[in-house]
């Protein structure tokens, strides 16, 4: 196993796993999660989604399990292929893996220098080297402010385009060399990883996927079924939260024709859950995690 799974006891506790259930990860990774969802099961199925080519490559065969190479915003789409009736339980692991930061050649990790990729799916789609190589100041800006939560967004994005003009950033110590004058002083290495979050959210379109898989959950979940997602960012956190309380990613709640408010799930923790002291010490991406879980309203 390459991924030690973030908050495992936690996770099977809030999907409330019953042995014949249906139940799906979206985010199979490096199996962690899938393995021990599996090993409760006695006749149920687990239907499990990864677009990384790594992850398939860490599928064991099992008669309980079905994995599908895709994006989990195509969850329904590949569930109506399979046939899969509505689930007992969907679980989200959200950002990035352990195994895919230790890979240099991935370009995810500040540690390492190698190519600026960090597609997850790396057969396709722009790579981090075309948007820190063509995107506007004005784009640049845009995601790093939003996705890096940088307070000098504009100054970090203008210098990028000043840098390329001179010579095309290619490698993560290239970007680095241009980013690092601007990090806030003994906060450097903080400040290289909220650049590469902002670019990995960009490259792989994070925000805009989670939001298809949020809005097909209400579809996808029977009533009673548990949703638990982990995130790692306070835009995805905020945006699990909002789909928890209100049905939508915007936090509005919504009425229907006879005023009835139209809530499909009833938050199971008000407040998010964090991963124990021991957990980070053991794991530090679980250092930043907030853990959320919701259950699927009777219609």
């Amino acid at each position: 196993m390459y991924h030690n799974p973030v908050m495992l006891k936690e996770s099977l506790e809030g999907l409330n796993i019953k042995p014949d259930g249906v139940y799906i990860d979206v985010t199979f990774g490096g199996g962690g999660h899938s393995s021990a969802i599996l090993s409760q099961l006695k006749g149920g199925t687990l239907y499990a989604f990864d677009q990384d080519t790594d992850a398939q490559e860490q599928v064991r065969e099992h008669p309980n399990l079905i994995f599908t190479r895709a994006n989990f915003q195509f969850a329904e789409q590949y569930l109506k292929l399979l046939q899969a009736g509505p689930a007992d339980g969907l679980l989200a692991d959200l950002g990035i893996s352990s195994h895919q930061i230790d890979e240099p050649t991935r370009g995810f990790s500040t540690r390492w220098d190698g190519p600026l990729d960090m597609r997850m799916n790396t057969t396709s789609g722009q790579t981090a080297a075309d948007v820190v190589n063509n995107y506007s100041e004005a784009e640049l800006h845009r995601i790093l402010g939003m996705y890096g939560e940088l307070r000098n967004a504009r100054t970090l994005a203008l210098a990028i385009v000043k840098a390329r003009a001179k010579q095309k950033i290619s490698t993560t110590e290239e970007l680095k060399r241009v980013i690092n004058p601007f990090a806030p002083r003994g906060k450097e290495f903080k400040y290289q990883a909220q650049v590469f979050q902002a670019l990995r959210i960009e490259v792989n379109q994070e925000m805009q996927a989670l939001e298809k898989l949020l809005e097909q959950c209400s579809r996808i979940l029977k009533p009673g079924g548990r949703l638990v997602v982990m995130s790692y960012h306070s835009l995805e956190d905020r945006m699990v939260k909002h789909y928890m309380q209100t049905g939508n990613v915007e936090g509005i709640l919504q009425k229907d024709l006879f005023g009835n408010i139209i809530r499909p799930f009833e938050p199971v923790t008000r407040k998010p859950m964090e991963a124990t002291p021991e957990e980070v010490v053991a794991n530090p991406r679980a250092r930043s995690v907030k853990f959320r879980i919701a259950e699927r309203k009777g219609l």
